[in-house]
C-alpha cells in the first residue's frame, strides 16, 4: 500500500468483513533531528463477521519524518506480527 487514501480505502473494505481489536506497548521512542522512530509490541485480534478470531502478535517499527510545516508524518512502517498457534 502506498498513500493515505489507499490505506483508508483498504481499511474501510476490510471493516465490512471483520472486526479488529488491538493494543500495543511502546518499547522505545527516539528523536534525531527531522527523524524519529517508535518501536512497539503489538497484539491484534481479527474476527470475521462469520468465523473464528485470529490473533497475531509481534513487534513493529515506525519511522517518522517532518514535513515542511514541521509536523511529524509516518514515512515507513514494518511489523513482525505472527499468527498465534491454534489450541
Amino acid at each position: 500500500m502506498c498513500g493515505r487514501e489507499e490505506f483508508a480505502r483498504g481499511f474501510r473494505i476490510a471493516l465490512q468483513r471483520v472486526r479488529i481489536e488491538s493494543r500495543c506497548e511502546i518499547q522505545e521512542i527516539r528523536f534525531a533531528g527531522a527523524w524519529a522512530y517508535c518501536w512497539n509490541h503489538l497484539w491484534v485480534t481479527v474476527t470475521p463477521l462469520k468465523g473464528s478470531p485470529q490473533r497475531r502478535e509481534g513487534y513493529t517499527l515506525s519511522i517518522f519524518g517532518k514535513n515542511s510545516a514541521g509536523n511529524r508524518l509516518l514515512v515507513r512502517d514494518a511489523n513482525m506480527l505472527t499468527l498465534e498457534p491454534q489450541a
